[in-house]
Formats: structure tokens, C-alpha cells, sequence
């Protein structure tokens, strides 16, 4: 007999960061939310990647507004969650001058506002680069928390300020509102979002089908602190390159070209640079990106001396630095940035598909219920 887990007005399936997001504008709008999760504990992309919320270089149009939104709301959620906000900023290491060029031509455009550009001398006074530079760019957009403590500490919240219910290790069957079937009985709720981050195949995996994600697999690692500390987060000209932002800017293809021929190996296994410092002053060190339905488990050290040695190009480390610690992120990917289904008149679906769950979902989250039940987008004018 089935057990009766009882009954909420939305329930969320996943845990993750886009799960967590669709919590808080449910609960803020009056919902009594529950969310279900297979894992004990949030395991997936959302605790293996920077903790970067990236707004500078983002897609222009709804990757850059929501990024913004997003990127406000965690300034306001982090604290009341005690969440620590580790550092703030980006500054773009440009080891070329074609970089930076597109720094400067990115700077000049609308997306570049609060920007400034960094001479050599600026950024030899940061303490914390190699010698060699070409400059950078400074954005003071961004922000950085640790994922690993930031996600368990926002369900906690959420669970304590709004009330909302958690059920973790519930595999869930089937979403029919005003039906959840699951492994541990049956909620009823009047709605669902589900948020299933890699799972392409245990929900409405037809609706999935149709946008034709696949999995993304990064290389993570982390190094022991260098005895200094980053200004900000810390990316590199590969950055350039990759993230679409900067897509528009003139001097793009010539940089690309150059990279091309002296960095083809990188280019080829997606890798562009991002260093962030975590409060034990460890530096989180990344990434890659390879794709496939089936990512394979295996970290070819080819490619981690890659990343390392893009981070040796920018960075004052240690001659004999190592990893101290390795791990593989993953996330979904798919033609545009993120998607917002309608399997069910009672039910969305939505993903991020860019890799920017952290930097976005909270907007997302807040276009989701907006389709569902009508809430108000905040800030839709801008």
C-alpha cells in the first residue's frame, strides 16, 4: 500500500541549483513548496563546479539579464543563508595583445558598462600574476561561493524561514498533478517543476528529447594555497574565445586564429581558464568541456596539464604545484542556454543547458513560475 506523503501546492523535483532556485519564488509567492531529490544531499552539478556567478561575458539577451537578476538575488539570499561570499569580481588576464583588444572593444559596447580596462602595471600590481601580460579587464559584477557548503546551506534555509519540505532519497515515478508518484509513497500537489539536470530519461523524457541535450564533461581540480589572494575570480584569453559575451566584438577573430595556432590542443578539448580562491586559500582550477550521451568516467592527465598550464601562464604559482584534489563536473548542454517546458498544463519542465545554472537559475526560476501560475517577473521591464 502506497504511503501518503501528504500534500503541498508545488512540488520540485531536484535538489540542484535550479531546483533550490524554483523553491525560493514559490515559497516568496505563498506556495507551500516540497522538493524531492533521489541523493541524500545535492551531488551533482551544482556542487562540482567554481561557485562562479558569472555575469561579465555572458550571451547577450536572456543569458546576460537573467545573470543580472540572478546575480542580485544572491547578494540578497547569501547572507541570510550564512553563506559566505569569498571574493567578488572578475579580472581577464589577457596574455595577448589581441585579447587585449577584445577586452577593450568589450569594454566600449553596452555590456561592458562598470568595466575598466588594467594596464600591465595594474595588474603587476595585484601581486598575484605573471610577468608578461598584456593588461586585462576588471568587471565588478561578479561573485563567488563555495558550492559545496552554499547549496546545503540554502535548503536549510529554505527549510527554516519558508517552511519548505525537503524528501531526499525519493526516487520519483511519475509527476500527473494532482499525483507524485514516488519510492516512498505518493504526494499530492496541484503542481510540479521539475528540474532534472542530467536525467534526460525518467520524466517526460519525450519533452526533453525535443531540445537534444547531451551531457558535458569538465575537468575540476584544485591546488594548495599559493600564499596569496586573488583580487577576484580570474580567467584568461581562452575565456574570450568561448564565452559568448564577447562574440560580437571585432578583434575576436583574430585572437581565435592565433589561439588556434598556438593553443590547438586547449581549444580542442574546450578548455578555457577560471581560477577562484576558496577560504582555506585552496584555488579551484578549471575546466574542460567534452560531450557525449554517455560522458565516460576517465580524466586523461593531457588534459589537466593543460588547464595547469594555462594557470601557470597568468598566475604566480609554485614551480611544483599539483593538484590536491580532482573530480569530474557535468552538466547538460543543448542549443540555447536554458529551456522551460510544458509537458502538462500543471507541469514545467525547466534546465539549464549552458552551464550557467548557478550564474542564472534564480531568474529562471522566477520565468518558470511566471508561466505556471502567472507570478510576476520582476525587473521584466529592464
Amino acid at each position: 500500500m502506497s504511503s501518503d506523503l501528504g500534500q503541498c501546492d508545488l512540488a520540485i523535483v531536484g535538489a540542484g541549483i535550479v531546483g533550490l532556485a524554483h523553491a525560493l519564488a514559490a515559497a516568496r509567492a505563498g506556495l507551500s513548496v516540497t522538493v524531492l531529490d533521489r541523493e541524500a544531499q545535492a551531488n551533482g552539478a551544482s556542487i562540482r563546479n567554481f561557485g562562479f556567478v558569472t555575469v561579465t561575458g555572458q550571451q547577450a539577451g536572456d543569458t546576460w539579464r537573467r545573470a543580472r537578476r540572478a546575480r542580485d538575488i544572491w547578494v540578497e539570499v547569501a547572507p541570510k543563508a550564512g553563506i559566505p561570499v569569498l571574493h567578488r569580481g572578475l579580472v581577464l588576464a589577457c596574455r595577448r595583445p589581441e585579447a587585449l583588444l577584445v577586452a577593450e572593444q568589450f569594454a566600449a559596447g553596452p555590456m561592458g558598462e562598470g568595466c575598466r580596462l588594467l594596464s600591465p602595471a595594474d595588474m603587476a600590481g595585484f601581486g598575484v600574476f605573471a610577468e608578461g601580460l598584456a593588461g586585462g579587464l576588471h568587471s565588478p559584477h561578479e561573485l563567488r561561493v563555495e558550492p559545496r557548503i552554499a547549496l546545503p546551506k540554502l535548503a536549510a534555509w529554505l527549510a527554516a524561514e519558508y517552511g519548505v519540505r525537503f524528501l531526499w532519497r525519493t526516487h520519483v515515478r511519475e509527476v500527473a498533478p494532482p499525483r507524485i508518484e514516488t519510492s516512498a509513497g505518493t504526494l499530492r500537489a496541484a503542481r510540479a517543476v521539475v528540474a532534472p539536470c542530467n536525467d534526460f530519461l525518467t520524466l517526460f523524457p519525450e519533452a526533453i528529447a525535443a531540445y537534444r541535450p547531451v551531457r558535458c564533461k569538465l575537468h575540476m581540480l584544485r591546488l594548495p594555497d599559493p600564499g596569496w589572494r586573488l583580487p577576484a575570480a580570474v580567467m584568461s584569453d581562452l575565456g574570450l574565445v568561448r564565452y559568448l559575451g564577447y562574440a560580437e566584438a571585432p578583434g575576436l577573430a583574430a585572437l581565435r586564429a592565433r589561439l588556434e595556432a598556438e593553443q590547438g590542443a586547449a581549444l580542442a578539448d574546450g578548455i578555457h581558464l577560471i581560477v577562484v580562491q576558496s577560504a582555506d586559500g585552496s584555488l579551484v582550477v578549471g575546466d574542460s568541456h567534452h560531450y557525449s550521451d554517455t560522458p565516460d568516467p576517465f580524466m586523461p592527465g593531457g588534459v589537466d596539464q593543460r588547464i595547469l598550464d594555462e594557470a601557470r601562464a597568468v598566475l604566480r604559482l609554485p614551480n611544483d604545484t599539483a593538484p590536491i584534489e580532482r573530480w569530474i563536473g557535468e552538466y547538460p548542454s543543448a542549443a540555447g542556454p536554458a529551456f522551460i517546458a510544458a509537458p502538462l498544463p500543471e507541469v514545467r519542465l525547466a534546465m539549464v543547458t549552458s552551464g550557467t545554472g548557478m550564474s542564472t537559475a534564480f531568474a529562471l526560476a522566477e520565468e518558470t513560475l511566471n508561466s505556471l501560475i502567472g507570478l510576476p517577473i520582476p525587473d521584466a521591464a529592464e
